[in-house]
């Protein structure tokens, strides 16, 4: 049982709350982690088991989770990122350059914009689907967690989440394209297309497009917090850790 505490208390130390600047906590989280390296944990630590600990892990995960909702939920977290913003979908991509050519192509620009505001609607919807994988967390899940690669975490939530979180997703984000205008541009720019002469025919599934973006966006995002639990262990004085490890 102690030979995963070392894991448990980095994971606990990076998802507790966001990284303090404070040098005196970092390096007591440090010790802390050396000395479960050296020698069995003393005190309290040793007598709370694996369900303690996996309970612990239930709340620090709770609080990354929405650490990463609270990120692609906000305005512009999509369309301003690099990584995340959402393109014209490919079957769209002989519309844009087409209505480019008559100085049109504003259109196109307007529902790629609309499509990256829509995704940012919808994420929040995402939370409850994470925090019911969270509960339903078993012994077996955590220790697997703890002691499996490093993607372990992620590999979680999406081997749990992607059907169910798909499925809650999708009304909401047809309700957000329709919300944010996205479904109107859409019908204009088809209208102005199919005006022109001899082009073929195009016409995209926008729900599922930004439906697959934004989930594709969640757990890149949640593999980033996984990368920082096992790379970058930050301390923070929280009544979960004094418990877990002791002192304050």
């Amino acid at each position: 049982m102690h030979r995963v505490l070392p894991f448990a208390a980095l994971l606990l130390l990076t998802l507790a709350g966001p990284a303090l600047a404070q040098s005196g906590l970092f390096d007591k989280g440090q010790d802390l982690l050396k000395g479960f390296s050296q020698k069995p944990p003393g005190g309290d630590t040793a007598a709370l088991g694996e369900a303690e600990i996996a309970k612990g892990l239930r709340e620090a995960l709770t609080v990354g989770a929405d650490r990463v909702v609270s990120a692609l939920g906000k305005a512009n977290a999509f369309n301003r990122s690099p990584e995340l913003h959402i393109p014209l979908p490919p079957a769209l991509k002989p519309v844009q350059t087409a209505l480019g050519r008559v100085g049109m192509s504003g259109l196109a620009d307007d529902l790629e914009l609309r499509l990256n505001h829509a995704a940012e609607e919808a994420v929040p919807r995402a939370k409850p689907i994470f925090m019911d994988a969270i509960r339903k967390m078993t012994l077996t899940d955590a220790r697997g967690i703890l002691n499996g690669p490093s993607d372990s975490a992620t590999r979680y939530f999406r081997d749990r989440m992607s059907a169910p979180l798909s499925g809650a997703m999708r009304p909401v984000v047809e309700s957000a394209l329709a919300q944010v205008g996205a479904v109107a541009t859409y019908d204009r720019m088809i209208g102005q297309y199919r005006s022109l002469p001899f082009v073929p025919d195009a016409k995209a599934d926008l729900t599922g497009y930004v439906l697959d973006k934004a989930m594709a966006g969640v757990f890149l995002y949640l593999g980033r917090e996984e990368a920082a639990i096992r790379a970058n262990p930050a301390a923070r004085s929280t009544e979960l850790l004094k418990k877990v490890f002791g002192g304050g």
